[in-house]
């Protein structure tokens, strides 16, 4: 039986920003598939994970050139796209949840209207059926009391009820692949645990693909099937995530993972001092 295409198929993709005091590659050449799965994406602030996800929904502004030898959502090719294609894709096919919910909601709209919205514009539907499947999604996503809360503005909700309205926001559509950048970073532990909890039975329940951005190593080997460890805009490594946390598998890690892994406290193993993170230039050449 012949396996099944991925949804999302990346091949040496460039981010590069011209700039006056020269090119700044802020991805060098990444590479991945995506199948129905969760893909981690991890590494230090500035190391290209957040370009990466913007990148391939045609969102990286001036002066940023976007360049790919390959880059195709379930067989068709995004480099051929024009705007307005791509601008269809995004959305309805490839959603995109980002770090702070106060920075991509509207202030001077409800937030209610905000999802039923998105319904409208992605499914040509009514008001009435717009207004019943966001009260229906703010359900799903675990937010008591979704009539009130539908009407109200973002500043009247909390940061995780908030990003809990932006994750209904980009799902509502039911798009095939979510990109989730940093959802949890704003966010105390308890309600981390909350969101990862939901996003994890929406993708789980609607076979999508998914693409966990975050610095948070203890989150992605608990939470991803496969991680890609990114230094300043170029792939160190791809591994399974469970081998992040396996000792037997040290000596296959590269030095940047391992150096990542030591600088994480262990309330088990204590120590007086976390180690400094080497970084090694070859590793860009």
């Amino acid at each position: 039986m012949a396996s099944e295409q991925p949804l999302l198929e990346v091949d040496n993709l460039k981010v590069d920003f011209h700039t006056p005091t020269g090119i700044v590659r802020a991805v060098r050449g990444l590479s991945f598939t995506l199948g129905r799965e969760r893909l981690g994406i991890v590494g230090e602030s500035g190391s290209g994970k957040s370009m990466t996800g913007r990148a391939i929904l045609d969102l990286i502004p001036h002066p940023g050139v976007v360049s790919a030898d390959r880059m195709r959502f379930r067989g068709q090719d995004l480099t051929a796209m024009d705007k307005g294609a791509r601008r269809k894709l995004r959305g309805r096919h490839i959603s995109m949840v980002m770090q702070d919910p106060k920075f991509s909601l509207n202030p001077v709209e409800t937030v209610g209207s905000q999802i039923a919205e998105a319904y409208r514009i992605h499914r040509k539907a009514g008001f009435r059926e717009a207004r019943e499947r966001s009260l229906a999604m703010l359900e799903q996503v675990q937010i008591r009391e979704p009539a009130r809360v539908y009407d109200l503005y973002p500043h009247e909700v909390s940061g995780g009820m908030g990003q809990r309205v932006m994750i209904a926001m980009m799902l509502i559509a039911e798009p095939e692949v979510l990109i989730a950048d940093e959802p949890t970073s704003a966010l105390d532990v308890t309600v981390q645990l909350q969101i990862l909890k939901i996003l994890d039975d929406l993708v789980t329940e609607r076979g999508m693909g998914l693409i966990f951005i975050s610095h948070d190593l203890h989150l992605v080997q608990s939470f991803c099937d496969r991680v890609i460890v990114m230094y300043g805009g170029k792939v160190m490594e791809t591994l399974p995530a469970a081998e992040l946390a396996d000792p037997a598998a040290r000596s296959r890690r590269h030095p940047y993972t391992l150096g990542l892994l030591e600088c994480l406290p262990d309330l088990d193993h204590p120590r007086a001092k976390l180690a400094t993170l080497n970084r090694d230039p070859a590793w860009l050449a």
